[in-house]
């Protein structure tokens, strides 16, 4: 959530790319990429899980070392697209295509530019989006974007209340049943959310576009009580969930953003395809462009999951 200007994208929404002279530069954050072969998986149904890795038969996979031999990596990432769902102020993300032809030398030449918000589909808050002078996304220690998971189903809770924010009983309770969050933990909130996704009107609460639809904004969060205790009685690297913002969506002051970032936390949101993600055992590799002084920026988050 950030960037309150907005301009038109290039990719329309039926998936029509515009001719290049039609495309406007994103003033938050304009990123110039080639791509001699690019490809993106879909974003699908959480319960429907993409998977790469051991499940493609690379027979190169089967030598690597452990931790990475014996399971399937899981794509936790939303693909970008004409679909992606951003905050209602920021940008939306645009693709322009340079290049898809073949020269006049012979060869096929893919090469596109692309342009989109910090915190829009799939991302990382780096601490300094909300607490001045703590970290910026390329200066994230590895080691807070990597560790074990734990995820936490909240999902009848959210269910029944689509503004629920997970508190501290909720996690202690799952550690009644899984044991301590250890250190270095990566805690996952599943609310289910994830299903909705890209439908803006069932996964923010609203369609509309611009500051007047921030009023409208409905989806669950944690509760700062919970991001308090989580800082002060636990030890962990990062924490993420499947909807738009750590916080809840009415609220206006963000205090489960401002307690994470004041204390150094990463924050991942976007998540996709929590469901195949069992509640301990898997292993979460959650890497963002490394945007120099940047507030977060879009990551590729997926995670190990052994046949045990």
């Amino acid at each position: 959530m950030n960037a309150p200007a907005r301009r038109p994208p290039v990719l329309g929404a039926a998936g029509r790319v515009r001719p290049r002279h039609l495309a406007l530069a994103c003033p938050s954050l304009c990123l110039c990429l080639c791509l001699l072969a690019a490809a993106c998986g879909e974003a699908g149904d959480e319960h429907a899980p993409r998977t790469t890795g051991a499940d493609d038969g690379d027979p190169r996979i089967a030598a690597w070392p452990a931790p990475f031999a014996g399971g399937r990596w899981i794509d936790l990432t939303h693909a970008f697209g004409a679909d992606t769902l951003v905050w209602p102020t920021s940008d939306r993300f645009e693709l322009e295509v340079l290049s898809a032809q073949r020269t006049e030398a012979g060869f096929y030449y893919a090469a596109n530019r692309f342009c989109t918000a910090e915190h829009g589909g799939t991302h990382v808050d780096a601490p300094i989006h909300f607490a001045e002078g703590q970290t910026t996304v390329d200066a994230l220690p590895v080691g807070r974007l990597m560790g074990p998971a734990c995820v936490v189903d909240v999902r009848a809770a959210c269910d029944a209340d689509r503004d629920h924010r997970v508190g501290r009983d909720e996690l202690r309770a799952w550690e009644s049943r899984h044991g301590r969050l250890p250190a270095g933990a990566i805690v996952l909130l599943r609310t289910g959310f994830g299903r909705h996704w890209p439908d803006a009107e069932a996964y923010l609460g609203t369609a509309a576009r611009g500051p007047a639809a921030l009023a409208d904004l409905s989806f669950p969060g944690l509760h700062p009580e919970a991001a308090r205790w989580l800082v002060d009685e636990r030890d962990i690297a990062a924490i993420g969930l499947d909807t738009a913002s750590i916080d809840h969506g009415p609220s206006r002051d963000f205090a489960s953003h401002v307690i994470l970032a004041g204390a150094g936390v990463p924050v991942f949101e976007n998540v996709a395809d929590l469901g195949a993600l069992p509640a301990t055992g898997a292993y979460v590799l959650a890497l963002p462009m490394k945007i120099a002084g940047g507030s977060g920026g879009p990551l590729r988050i997926v995670a190990w999951v052994t046949d045990t």
